[in-house]
């Protein structure tokens, strides 16, 4: 390991992050009573221009009025280049309780942005006395984005999630697809007439997870398009998961269950991971710096893997 230990993550479910508009105040007893670990109420791209003034208000009204039960709750203020987000800022740490958990930023592309909403939260909470600090979940959604990710991943230490946005990050990028996540018709190889469809997301992905557990951030995938496409949404989730993302949007209530399952561990991997502790622990007993359990070398990597998975079924154990 190096001398500067990676920080772990912060301990909360965040297998799905169940989304809706702001400006439909009927669906949030709906997402409230969902699976969903977290929920994020939107001010950004699902609301119309003419309705971002109601839609914070209606938002505003719903933090105190609705029972979210122990669901972290979150508001996905407007982009840094729009005439609502300092007023998205202001008016819910000005008027919206304390039940308020974590501020979405979106299209962040540097450090400096995630800067600008830190300065300006940070004097309201001073100024009005809130005793709750709002955490901070950013989404990854440009060119700039990718290319500073690591530099916003360290950039506030309000910072608890990052996602990837994927409709806009293919937008910046110029990436000739008009779908929301999954693979591209035409993103692929081809051997002896086979097609075999790979992943553009991977990289990307794989960019956002490494900056993420170097500075001890939660990596979250970003939206499926098609949802009635459960397979597609499936078989996403699972490579977001095995890249080391701990969850995934859910943009229609189809989604949670899927995310919940995927980002869940089975009891056999729970079982496998105990089983792996255990094994570790009688072999350093003896004096053994590794073990062999069911015929493959375990050794302390494989304890940290096995840890993983433990403390995050314990998590799930602890949740209500």
């Amino acid at each position: 390991m190096s001398f500067r230990l990676q920080p772990p993550a912060p301990a909360r479910l965040n297998r799905c992050q169940l989304f809706g508009p702001g400006s439909r105040p009927a669906l949030f007893p709906k997402m409230a009573a969902s699976a969903a670990d977290v929920i994020n109420l939107d001010l950004e791209d699902s609301v119309a221009p003419d309705d971002k003034e109601q839609a914070r208000k209606t938002v505003i009204e719903a933090i105190g009025d609705v029972d979210w039960g122990t669901k972290t709750l979150s508001v996905r203020i407007n982009g840094l280049d729009t005439p609502y987000w300092y007023r998205d800022v202001v008016d819910l740490l000005e008027q919206a309780s304390d039940r308020l958990d974590q501020i979405m930023i979106p299209k962040v592309g540097n450090a400096a942005d995630l800067y600008a909403v830190d300065a300006l939260v940070t004097a309201i909470e001073r100024a009005r006395g809130r005793s709750k600090p709002i955490a901070f979940e950013v989404i990854i959604e440009s060119a700039a984005g990718i290319s500073h990710v690591e530099e916003i991943a360290a950039g506030s230490p309000r910072l608890q999630a990052m996602s990837l946005g994927a409709a806009d990050f293919a937008a910046s990028m110029g990436m000739a697809t008009t779908g929301i996540g999954g693979t591209q018709e035409n993103y692929y190889m081809a051997r002896a007439g086979q097609k075999y469809w790979s992943d553009p997301w991977h990289w990307a992905q794989a960019a956002i997870v490494a900056a993420c557990r170097t500075h001890g951030i939660l990596p979250v995938d970003g939206p499926f398009g098609d949802f009635s496409d459960q397979d597609g949404f499936r078989a996403q989730a699972l490579r977001s998961a095995t890249l080391g993302m701990v969850g995934k949007w859910a943009i229609h209530p189809s989604q949670v269950a899927l995310a919940n399952e995927v980002f869940s561990p089975s009891e056999s991997a729970v079982t496998e991971a105990r089983e792996i502790l255990a094994a570790m622990e009688h072999a350093q007993r003896t004096g053994a710096g590794a073990a062999v359990y069911k015929g493959r070398l375990v050794d302390i990597a494989s304890v940290r893997q096995a840890q993983v998975i433990v403390r995050q079924a314990e998590l799930i154990a602890s949740h209500p």
